[in-house]
């Protein structure tokens, strides 16, 4: 299954017939190891990655560092699913360190992220403190590079 998956993760638009190809396997196996992957949310989806500083898109990514009181019987589950279902929650972590849960939003702008950050998430019953972080420029967007590379102009130095 890892090696389906793999190659799923890195071009999703493979066919199972060219997956199976590149790993001497049947189409039929394929489709299986997809189909279960799916029924088991290991596969969750498919998507495009849209670098949206290269358009003219207004378009913001906010990390937000959230604090939180554990809730009886669920812990930090509770307070992450309610965070998730939010439109503007692009996805939800629960960290080690000072902070207990890792929120990252997408919105036009600065104000579209502040207005959640104010208005939903930090009335939040168990929320207790948030500290927000915005995304000025991309380097690298799952594991791609998000510019060309520049020629290293620099002369060598020899002893």
């Amino acid at each position: 299954m890892r090696e389906v998956l793999e190659l799923l993760e890195a071009d999703s638009r493979l066919t199972p017939q060219e997956i199976a190809d590149r790993l001497g396997m049947g189409a039929e196996e394929v489709e299986a190891i997809i189909a279960e992957a799916r029924a088991s949310r290991i596969l969750m989806g498919y998507s495009a990655v849209v670098n949206w500083e290269q358009t003219s898109t207004p378009h913001v990514y906010a990390f937000i560092s959230v604090s939180a009181s554990p809730e009886h019987g669920t812990g930090f589950d509770g307070i992450a699913d309610y965070v998730s279902k939010f439109d503007e929650v692009h996805s939800v972590y629960l960290m080690s360190g000072a902070f207990d849960l890792q929120v990252v939003v997408e919105g036009e702008d600065f104000r579209d992220v502040a207005r959640f950050v104010a208005e939903k998430l930090a009335p939040i019953p168990g929320v207790t403190g948030t500290a927000t972080s915005f995304v000025l420029k991309t380097y690298k967007l799952e594991g791609l590079p998000a510019q060309e590379s520049q020629p290293d102009d620099r002369l060598a130095v020899t002893p």
